[in-house]
This record gives C-alpha cells, structure tokens and sequence, in this order.
C-alpha cells in the first residue's frame, strides 16, 4: 500500500465523529478514502452533519505519526510471519465480514498473511457430499471456521473441555476462531495448535485470534508466547490501530468479529453475564449455529450455557456433534480427529460398566475419574451425563460425583 494511499485510509477511520457506517456510507458514493476528501463541503452536505463535515476537513491528531508508525511495522515482517492491512477495498477482506452488520474499515493482520492468497484454506468436499453442504468463499479466509468462547475463569475442566474439542475439531480440518482472552479462549487456541502439531503440516490456517488492541502489543500479557505461536501457524486479526491499549469498550466490540469470520459458535463455559454470550447472540442474529457444552447445575460457570441451550442452541457433547450439526465431514484421518468423546461401536456398555466401577462407593471429583479412566474430559463427562440421566450417577456439590442405587 503506497503512503498517499495508507494516509488516507488511517485518516478516515480516525476523524473523530465518522464512525463505520458513516465512513461506508461516504465509500460507497465516492470510492476510496483519496476521493472523499477530494470532494467539496456542498457534495459531503448531504452525507454528513455539520460537525461531521468540520471534522473532515482536518486532519485529526496524531496522524502522521499513526502512519509512519504503521508503515514501519508493515515493512518490519519477521520470517515466517506475515503483516498486513486489508481494507473494504482490498480482495483479501474476508467476505464473510462484509455480510455482517458492521464490518470494520480495516483489518491489521500478523502471521501467516500468505494463505488469504491461496484457495488451499478449502478443503475440497468429498463426491459423497451434497454441493450445498460446504460453501466455497471468497479468497483465502478459511470457510470451516468455527468460534469457541467462554469463560475467562473457567473450572480446570471446562479449560480442559475447550481444549480437547479445539484439538479434535482443528484436527478434522477447521480453523478454531477466537479471542487470545484468559480461560476458554486461550485453551481453544492451544488446542488447535496441538492438533496441527500433531498432524502432517497442512496449507490452511490453523487458529484465528480476534484481539481487542493493537496488534504491536499482546494482552493479556501472559499470553505472548501463544500470540507467537499464533502467528506462526495461523493468524491474529484486529480492527484497532497500532497502539491502542486494552480498553475495556473494546472487547465486547470485537466479539462480532470473531461471529462474523465463523460458520458456528461453540460456547464452552459461561456466566449469565458475559462476553461470551454476546458472541453467541452476534451469532445467531447473524443467521449462524450457536451450541452449548452442559455442566453441572451446582456451578456458576455452566449457567450461560444452560440458558442458551434453553433459548435454542445445540446441546453437543462431543466435536463429532458439531460436525454433523454444520454437515461438515472430517478431511483429517488420524486419531485427533476422533477426539472429544466418541464412542466406540459396541462398547458403551462396557464403558459404562468400567466408568461405574472406577466410582466406587464414595463421593470423588473429576480429576480422579480422568485418573483412573484414562479417558479424556469430553468423553468422561459425556458418559457421566448419559449415568446422570439414566439415575445411575448423582452430582454433588463441589464439582463431586456419586453414584447412586448402591447398598
């Protein structure tokens, strides 16, 4: 992107009071950012208050150090990561961004830019698979991308639900979408990771982290190093200029982004009051599948979910649910792909018998199941509300289980 071209772009987005809709608004009648300004006060009259015109007609503070700054760091790429800022212009916006409500003016990206040039982030549908069940998109931006969000503090096994269905769900070919945030969205992104850790390297994006800052900072701090990751082997996205802080107003804004670029939302754990459910709701206004993992009643952290789910979302209980729920087949044929819960023909019995065994008589929580099962948390907690339900288990407060109907 040429300077001239650069500056204009940054000083758009910036004036103060020319919010998305205004700035689309002045796009779609007379082009590109350079035009806009071009124009006299009586052309712009009709498009804009009196202020908004006042505005535009200077330059807004800090803009040219914004554009030096952001043209070093587009030129400051490191190996093996790409940086890039796609606007409404550009073919590499991604396209399910521009059907939703509010599509932002830019997109900063950092990480593996060079797959929006591609057509391999599609995984071709087997001949068996009816044409409309998997839409072909616009370049390179993944089209099996599915969100995860939940909880940023969430139970040790909702942490490990999140990461278990990332890997199994990564490992059958889609690209897990989330928010780089502390808790569940950290665990989805470490998931998909070590699904592609696990398989032979693929030519599509692993992992998409939809950040509330700008992109030459990571926050939460404590999450640098999977931001490295990250960029490695997928990509971060945000719509904020280089520099912008961690403001609170900017988390639950981005959320319509991480909906927007996913075909579903899988909400993991969640508050009654939370992030997550704004997502979920983004989602379904969009037109899009919402599905909820159930938990136990006694915690806090399961009662999103339990409300979604009452409000229509998809009770999964393994990745295999969402699959068959989006009418996406697995394209990964190794054992991450058969994760998060799936049974075996012919041994639910037999594993309901084990699992029966493995409780004893006296009360004992989840980490000493896993322990004595060997099974992984989806799985064990599948089968423990399949015995909830039939009578045969009982929950107890404290994250315990017990069973019941034993002398």
């Amino acid at each position: 992107m040429e300077q001239e071209e650069l500056t204009a772009w940054l000083r758009l987005a910036l004036t103060p009071g020319i919010g998305n809709d205004t700035a689309r608004r002045l796009l779609a009648a007379f082009g590109l950012p350079q035009a806009v300004f071009a124009q006299s006060a009586a052309a712009l009259r009709p498009l804009l208050t009196p202020a908004q015109a006042s505005a535009l007609a200077e330059p807004p503070e800090g803009l040219d150090a914004l554009v030096q700054t952001t043209a070093a760091w587009l030129a400051a790429a490191e190996p093996g990561q790409g940086r890039a800022l796609v606007t409404l212009g550009d073919a590499r916006y991604p396209a399910a961004l521009l059907a939703t409500e509010d599509p932002p003016l830019m997109l900063y990206l950092l990480g593996q830019v060079g797959l929006l040039d591609s057509a391999s982030n599609k995984p071709p549908a087997p001949a068996s698979q009816a044409p409309e069940a998997i839409e072909t998109g616009a370049n390179g931006w993944p089209d099996r991308a599915l969100a995860m969000v939940g909880s940023r503090n969430p139970t040790p096994q909702g942490a490990q639900n999140a990461r278990q269905f990332a890997r199994a769900l990564a490992g059958a070919g889609l690209t897990v979408v989330s928010g780089l945030a502390l808790g569940v969205d950290g665990a989805a992104h470490e998931g998909a990771l070590a699904a592609c850790d696990e398989a032979a390297p693929a030519a599509r994006l692993a992992t998409l982290a939809v950040v509330g800052t700008g992109l030459d900072r990571v926050y939460p701090r404590q999450h640098r190093a999977l931001a490295h990751r990250i960029a490695a082997q997928g990509l971060l996205v945000s719509e904020y200029p280089l520099g912008t802080p961690p403001l609170p107003a900017n988390f639950p804004k981005r959320n319509r982004l991480i909906a927007g670029l996913a075909r579903g939302t899988l909400v993991v754990e969640a508050a009654l009051q939370s992030g997550s459910l704004i997502t979920a709701r983004l989602a379904a206004e969009q037109g899009k599948e919402v599905f909820a993992i159930p938990g136990s009643i006694h915690s806090p952290q399961s009662r999103g979910c339990h409300a979604l789910i009452r409000q229509g979302a998809k009770l999964v209980e393994t990745a295999e649910d969402v699959l068959e729920e989006l009418r996406w087949p697995q394209v990964a044929s190794n054992s991450i792909a058969a994760g998060a819960g799936q049974e075996s023909a012919g041994g639910q019995n037999d594993d309901e018998s084990t699992l029966l065994e493995a409780l004893g008589a006296d009360p004992v929580g989840l980490d000493a199941l896993l322990a004595r099962t060997g099974l992984d948390t989806a799985t064990l907690q599948a089968r423990l509300l399949t015995l909830e339900l039939d009578g045969r288990v009982g929950r107890l407060p404290g994250g315990l289980f017990q069973r019941l109907g034993q002398a």
